[in-house]
């Protein structure tokens, strides 16, 4: 039994959820999302309540159970609440800047890094700050992993870009013997 897929989901005034022959479609005031699920897991939709429902009892089905619960759920923190994701970056001379619809980055290397910021994402930089937010947390995370992948920390000076709530480990470095 999934536990999370047992929980009734509470729908915030505010925010509608409908069923369509697409999928689910969950309205808020910071935008629209809709994603398909597939039919191992019934949806019921009963006033300010979602209880998700396995039609047979299986593995993958128990799996999918608690999935498309966190999925809904995230669906409608998105559309009330949005998420965000900050990075830093570390190093002599790096750093990032929005020209138009892209994201600019200095990082070390012989040419600048561009990365195109999709549709429904917000992007802002200040010093060494990077802050993502947008209502779709895949989108929002994937971007962000984009970035990051660019130049991930490295552990022995610490320069490169990395979640402002990443820890990353110090290494020593080479000993000379005398």
């Amino acid at each position: 039994m999934s536990r999370i897929g047992k929980r009734t989901i509470e729908i915030p005034t505010g925010v509608t959820v409908a069923k369509n022959p697409e999928g689910v479609e969950v309205k808020g005031p910071k935008g629209t999302l809709t994603r398909h699920f597939r039919s191992e897991v019934a949806i019921n939709i009963d006033g300010h309540t979602i209880t998700l429902v396995p039609t047979k009892e299986t593995g993958p089905t128990r799996a999918l159970w608690g999935t498309y619960g966190s999925h809904l759920v995230n669906m409608i923190e998105g559309v009330s609440k949005g998420f965000e994701k900050k990075m830093i970056i570390e190093g002599v001379g790096f750093k990032a800047a929005v020209v138009g619809n892209k994201l600019v980055l200095d990082i070390g290397f012989s040419h600048q890094v561009e990365e195109a910021i999709p549709a429904g994402l917000i992007v802002t930089t200040e010093k060494n700050l990077i802050t993502v937010t947008g209502f779709d947390k895949e989108l929002v995370g994937q971007f962000a992993a984009t970035v990051r992948s660019h130049k991930p920390t490295e552990p022995y000076k610490g320069k490169g870009i990395r979640y402002m709530d990443e820890i990353v480990r110090r290494k020593q470095g080479k000993k000379t013997v005398s």
